[in-house]
């Protein structure tokens, strides 16, 4: 799996303008883009997935030409491949664990069935432990759990690698650590490539395989142990 980004985006508000200037390129299964609030870090990941359109440059991963200014070419988000986890994990929580995993197979408006299934479905929940929670709501799941309905969410498609954001930041510091253990030996056992993006160094540590470190819109590639000491 490779990653090999050059873009440029302009976003501008009432009070301010920000340039995002992104180069990289990564071969690694556990990539990590390194930076402080503010830094252009979800801007990045969300141009990756196709939910922003950068001004100009190109995009490709796996040698597939996703996004490119100069062509016209620009691959819309759910035909990427790509999955997403949100920082939050954007669960629908009027939806059941099923309804919310099935929710990633889904077209249209309308929510998927109380019984929605198939395989796929099946096959994330009896990977991630959730059959026995599958009728629950959100609001009746650990914080692990969530994050587990969150990802077999984000893999139902398949998709060939997963972009993370912020995936800890929400949690208090004892959950954090806990939680950073079961999403190293979960993203051990699916084998699936990541980005993820993270203003805490410790994550680096953990998930740090090839890391980039990025500040005011712009990207350098940096060791973990730098980038921590830069914190």
């Amino acid at each position: 799996m490779s990653f090999d980004v050059d873009i440029a985006k302009t976003v501008r508000s009432e009070r301010r303008s920000f340039e995002l200037r992104v180069r990289f390129r990564s071969d690694a299964k556990r990539t990590v883009i390194y930076g402080p609030s503010g830094a252009g870090k979800s801007l990045t990941l969300q141009a990756l997935a196709g939910l922003l359109r950068p001004d100009h440059g190109r995009i490709m991963v796996d040698a597939e030409l996703l996004f490119d200014s100069d062509a016209g070419v620009d691959v819309p988000a759910r035909e990427r491949r790509v999955g997403y986890l949100f920082q939050d994990y954007a669960l629908f929580p009027h939806l059941s664990v099923r309804q919310n995993i099935a929710f990633g197979l889904h077209r249209g408006w309308r929510n998927p069935s109380r019984q929605a299934g198939g395989e796929a479905v099946e096959r994330w929940l009896r990977a991630f432990e959730l059959e026995d929670m599958a009728a629950q709501r959100i609001s009746e799941l650990s914080g692990g759990q969530r994050q587990r309905t969150a990802l077999a969410r984000a893999l139902v498609n398949s998709p060939r690698a997963l972009l993370l954001d912020e995936p800890f930041s929400a949690l208090d510091p004892e959950l954090r650590e806990r939680m950073r253990n079961e999403l190293d030996e979960l993203l051990t056992r699916i084998d699936v490539p990541i980005v993820m993006i993270t203003h805490d160094p410790e994550d680096l540590v953990w998930f740090g395989e090839r890391s980039f470190y990025l500040h005011d819109g712009a990207i350098t590639e940096r060791q973990a142990s730098a980038s921590a000491e830069a914190a």
